[in-house]
């Protein structure tokens, strides 16, 4: 992992690790992972681990494979190692009953080519200390505590039952959160009135600037006295710069909206499992069945190939089931999981060609899908 991803002994030291330090570290984790292998007698050439995860999806908790670890030695590339590897973690999460995958791309188009697709931005921004928020009367307070402390993790568990597309942090996925921060972070808790933690800020300061790593709340107040709290750093730093991971509408919230946000696709998914996937996912209620019958197309799963009817009751629910009907309407995997988890509309996709179907089942579809981009922090 350290090769593939180089990880340099410099690197190591800033964060004060050594080497036996991280096996130690990441040992119960990885126990934990799905973590496979090829090798050339006792030699690795090729892995990948899948962490047993869980996600927020429209108010429904699915099990999620987050994959990671991925890499094959250079000596050993093109051999089609990593395709076999990936195809067999899938399988796993298969049987898991992990129905949806989520990963952060080294590659995008190789990914791509593998079924998964992009499902989240990350915008990185910078306001200047000249352009830092006018302190907004709030009836809560803000508190620094220990970036690990029990406070953080009941906000964060408020926050992510509450937020589409968040993940539900187990001690694993903190230990894994955690793992790469440098001492010098600090976090910030607001309290609502009644003492309970609704929101906080992890952050570190380093030659005037104060760099945010993650930033949630439950609602506008906790927002509000966090950047309380930034605004109130302005005699000692020059700019602030951090991350969104949404459609988060910063620079329109400040009154000196010209600030620098740079946008760059961030996570991917691919459905591992489009029946289980279905049977948990909940479409919007109409007075009226629906149905849709088309042709899937998945390049490396073929459980997910064919002609299939998907069937949706009044209430929402769906199910979706292999057909013998004729049907020239198609979807590949990718835009299947792009759309369902709401980072793409079913309008613009059959626009550029990736769905195709008559313009009555878009409108279906548009009619059926909830409309709400997903949150992404990270994961690892």
């Amino acid at each position: 992992m350290r090769y593939v991803f180089q990880v340099t002994h410099n690197e190591l030291h800033k964060i004060g690790w050594e080497e036996d330090e991280i096996i130690r570290a990441k040992s119960p984790g990885l126990q934990q992972a799905d973590v496979l292998g090829w090798f050339d007698g006792e030699k690795l050439a090729s892995q990948v681990a899948t962490y047993p995860l869980q996600v927020n999806i429209f108010n429904r908790t699915y099990a999620m494979g987050g994959l990671t670890g991925a890499g094959t030695f250079p000596e050993y590339s093109g051999q089609g190692l990593m395709n076999k590897l990936l195809y067999q973690a899938l399988a796993n999460m298969r049987d898991k009953k992990q129905s949806i995958s989520f990963l952060y791309p080294y590659s995008i188009p190789y990914y791509r080519r593998k079924g998964w697709e992009i499902i989240s931005n990350k915008i990185v921004y910078e306001v200047h200390d000249y352009q830092l928020p006018k302190t907004k009367p709030v009836p809560g307070d803000v508190v620094r505590v220990d970036p690990e402390s029990e406070d953080v993790k009941k906000a964060y568990e408020r926050f992510s039952f509450q937020t589409h597309g968040a993940m539900l942090r187990g001690d694993l996925a903190w230990n894994e959160y955690w793992r790469w921060d440098s001492s010098d972070l600090t976090a910030a808790v607001y309290y609502g009135e009644d003492g309970q933690p609704e929101g906080y800020i992890l952050y570190w300061i380093e030659k005037e600037v104060f760099h945010v790593k993650d930033m949630i709340f439950i609602h506008e107040e906790a927002r509000s006295g966090l950047w309380n709290f930034i605004s109130a750093h302005f005699s000692m730093i020059s700019k602030v710069v951090g991350n969104i991971y949404t459609n988060d509408q910063l620079a329109f919230l400040l009154e000196d909206a010209d600030i620098k946000e740079t946008i760059s696709p961030y996570y991917m998914a691919r459905i591992v499992d489009v029946e289980q996937f279905i049977s948990e996912y909940p479409f919007k209620p109409a007075a009226l069945d629906r149905e849709w019958t088309f042709t899937i197309q998945d390049p490396l799963l073929s459980w997910n190939q064919g002609t299939y009817t998907l069937r949706i009751v009044p209430k929402g629910k769906g199910e979706i089931f292999r057909s013998h009907k004729q049907s020239e309407d198609s979807i590949s995997i990718q835009t299947m999981t792009t759309m369902l988890l709401g980072y793409k509309r079913p309008e613009y996709l059959h626009k550029i060609g990736r769905i195709k179907c008559a313009p009555e089942t878009i409108e279906l579809l548009e009619n059926t899908i909830e409309q709400k981009t997903p949150y992404f922090s990270d994961f690892f």
